[in-house]
């Protein structure tokens, strides 16, 4: 990297400041490089907040395709970005809002580094309450067809909250669970749990494994998104949509 860290994740917070588009950043040319970057970025913008736990995105083929991608990678989540469903989302707090449709696990156990390799079994044995969930994401009006993966980690991977149903123990075979998103009332699409790499523990496994290769862990009370098991949309104007999740529950956001 020619530039520092620090000095690429500054371009990132000016750039986010200034309403600028999405694009590739240059001195980001690897994975490594992307997640250092992003913990620079992380940092810079926290103002004090709290990590609330981890999304992880790109766990379905689907969402690979959309973003020319063959890989999971993960983003922080910050304590005051979790909003419980129902929220109302204001179109004009973000440079261009999308929506991703999820299962939401939550962690009532460390998950150390010393476990891993974790496998999904060993993950998820970690996970006390599961919820329907939609992610909150700011693409910044990204050009999908020529997406640059690493930027996209750096840019803390497009998170930028949260909304979340009532959480319930785990049901038997998450993976056969299904998932119906709903716009304004009328169904728009499906998925399974199956659809997140064939279970949402695959992707918390990855998760827990890459932190442990950096000295990091899952902690109790974590959450962790596994990614959309519908194709994200993206509300141009006033929108409600539902995600409904059998055996689990439902979730709401509305916006204008």
């Amino acid at each position: 990297m020619t530039e520092t860290s620090a000095e690429i994740a500054g371009k990132l917070v000016a750039e986010h400041r200034d309403g600028i588009n999405f694009h590739r950043m240059d001195g980001i040319n690897n994975l490594a490089d992307a997640y250092r970057v992003q913990a620079a970025y992380i940092a810079a913008i926290r103002n004090g907040d709290e990590t609330a736990g981890y999304k992880i995105g790109l766990t379905s083929k689907r969402m690979q395709a959309m973003c020319g991608i063959d890989q999971p990678i993960h983003g922080t989540i910050f304590s005051r970005r979790v909003t419980q469903s129902g929220v109302h989302l204001p179109l004009a707090n973000y440079h261009h809002l999308g929506l991703e449709f999820e299962i939401c696990v939550r962690l009532g156990d460390d998950l150390l580094p010393g476990g891993a390799p974790f496998t999904p079994e060993s993950a998820g044995a970690a996970v006390d309450a599961v919820a329907a969930a939609i992610e909150i994401v700011d693409d910044r009006k990204a050009d999908y067809s020529v997406l640059h993966c690493e930027t996209l980690i750096a840019d803390n991977s497009w998170n930028a909250g949260v909304v979340l149903g009532a959480f319930v123990p785990p049901p038997s075979g998450m993976e056969d669970v299904t998932g119906v998103a709903y716009h304004d009332g009328t169904e728009i699409a499906r998925g399974q749990g199956a659809d997140v790499l064939g279970h949402p523990f695959v992707p918390l496994a990855w998760l827990a494994n890459h932190l442990a290769a950096e000295g990091r862990h899952l902690r109790k009370g974590d959450l962790v998104m596994t990614g959309s098991i519908v194709t994200t949309r993206f509300p141009a104007g006033p929108f409600t949509y539902r995600f409904d999740v059998s055996a689990i529950g439902s979730v709401e956001v509305s916006g204008s």
